[in-house]
């Protein structure tokens, strides 16, 4: 970042705050601390600013700096953290609505997905991911966005959790086919 720009570099960072706070409030599932999370690496971009070389762009950049923020606040409240018990969403087993044969593979097709490479440009297909994550129960989506948002590894998020890595594959497994009905339903159908 150029040193005679500050004032814009400020701007662009209030700019992305919003965005910054909806992926935050996704994994952490608690205003407080995503505002915390997002805080601090607003305060950490401020703090160096010409940390910020301009090889990606600025949102890249901070978003690489929240995953850290997010994951340190994950350890530090790891004993804090409270689980809604919702509705009885995970009582019911979302196997049960689909029509599998005996040897595992689907008895009906699945719904024609079109180009999801195409959809991946949408701005509208990020809305509707987003909705359908925050539709997970709380402890699927929290598992879902560690693996594939905040790319931790399977052992480290059983390390982290205490989980076994059976019911991490069981809760992915189960989150991912929550997503796929839910885009099924809400994205893929309604065009």
């Amino acid at each position: 970042m150029p040193t005679d720009q500050p004032a814009e570099f400020e701007h662009q960072l209030v700019a992305l705050r919003s965005y910054l706070m909806r992926f935050a409030r996704l994994q952490l599932r608690n205003d407080a601390w995503a505002e915390d999370a997002v805080s601090e690496t607003l305060l950490a971009a401020l703090a160096k600013p010409l940390a910020f070389e301009a090889r990606s762009q600025l949102k890249t950049w901070l978003v690489g700096i929240l995953k850290h923020k997010i994951i340190d606040a994950m350890r530090q409240r790891q004993r804090e953290v409270v689980l809604e018990c919702g509705s009885g969403d995970d009582s019911t087993d979302p196997l049960e609505h689909m029509a599998f044969k005996r040897d595992g593979h689907f008895a009906e097709k699945p719904a024609d997905w079109g180009n999801p490479e195409q959809d991946l440009n949408s701005r509208q297909f990020f809305v509707i991911l987003e909705a359908c994550t925050d539709k997970l129960p709380a402890v699927q989506g929290r598992l879902f966005l560690m693996r594939e948002w905040l790319e931790l590894s399977s052992d480290d998020i059983c390390k982290e959790l205490g989980l076994t890595p059976t019911n991490l594959y069981v809760q992915l497994h189960r989150a991912r086919l929550r997503l796929r009905e839910c885009l099924e339903l809400n994205w893929f159908a309604a065009r």
